[in-house]
């Protein structure tokens, strides 16, 4: 037989049983059955078993799962970068914001200071003498 028989085959007996061992679990007691299940509790269900793949020899399927790990860890380190750019950038925007309000509020009170000196250097005297030119 060639090979490809042999594959067909081994494929074709694999899903018959998966699909016999799939009726077998999904089908329903009948009511003689439940009774009897009801009764004795102490029966159980052996554990499910997970049916593992081996890991494929396809260097192109290598290849593509390759790269799609590749494209997952690079769209997760864009995305880390990303949050880390916007925290600086809020940090710088906090900080610029500070600077400015301390900025006006030091000209603010060099405001005050210079017209509180220039209102102590004049004299209280009357500003307007009435001379007319």
């Amino acid at each position: 037989m060639s090979q490809v028989k042999k594959m067909l085959l081994g494929t074709a007996f694999v899903a018959m049983g998966l699909s016999a061992s799939a009726f077998a679990q999904t089908a329903q007691p009948s009511a003689a059955d439940a009774g009897q299940m009801a009764a004795p509790a102490a029966q159980t269900a052996p554990p499910p078993q997970n049916i593992v793949a081996p890991a494929p020899t396809d260097p192109l399927v290598v290849k593509r799962n390759a790269n799609a790990q590749a494209s997952a860890e690079y769209k997760a380190s864009k995305k880390a970068s990303k949050q880390e750019l916007k925290a600086t950038s809020k940090e710088a925007k906090a900080q610029y914001k500070e600077q400015v309000r301390n900025a006006k509020i030091n000209k603010k009170a060099d405001n005050q200071t210079a017209n509180d000196e220039l209102k102590s250097t004049e004299p209280d005297g009357p500003k307007d003498t009435g001379l007319q030119h």
